[in-house]
């Protein structure tokens, strides 16, 4: 007979599974949004590049939030019992952090329902995070590589 645990089981998975799919998708939707940004080079502050500005801010943040809360939340509430993947989330949470702050730092800095006139600096912004998110996702497909491994003894 099945223990209670092994019951819960296919279930912890099948939402991991969801939780990375909704990662993936809300990270390929800021990833759209950054290259389309990154093509209308150089900017002027008219009210397209603004649109899209903010509707880039606003997917990033999204992005963001739901790595936190669907991915890392999941392991920070001790709901993950996986050692892989504890230790893999231990080695990279530290620079996850470090991302989500300057994520969040050029989204105070170009909000457009606050303020978004200046753009002066918007390239070297935009090259910055667009490296920093490459590094994110290395990290993250880390994560998510050992969170869809099948069960391995440990």
């Amino acid at each position: 007979m099945l223990s209670e645990n092994q019951l819960k089981a296919p279930e912890r998975r099948a939402r991991s599974h969801q939780e990375i799919h909704h990662l993936v998708e809300s990270r390929t939707d800021a990833l759209s949004l950054y290259s389309e940004l990154a093509a209308k080079q150089p900017f002027k502050p008219d009210h397209d590049l603004q649109v899209l500005l903010q509707s880039f801010c606003e997917s990033l943040v999204d992005y963001t939030a739901s790595a936190h809360f669907q991915l890392y939340r999941h392991i920070d509430e001790e709901r993950e019992r996986r050692t892989a993947v504890l230790k893999i989330a231990d080695e990279i949470y530290p620079a996850i952090a470090e991302i989500t702050q300057l994520i969040l730092d050029f989204n105070d800095k170009y909000d457009c329902e606050d303020h978004c006139s200046d753009l002066s600096e918007l390239a070297d912004d935009l090259s910055r995070l667009g490296e920093r998110l490459a590094d994110r996702i290395e990290l993250e497909d880390r994560l998510i590589a050992v969170l869809a491994a099948k069960r391995q003894p440990e």
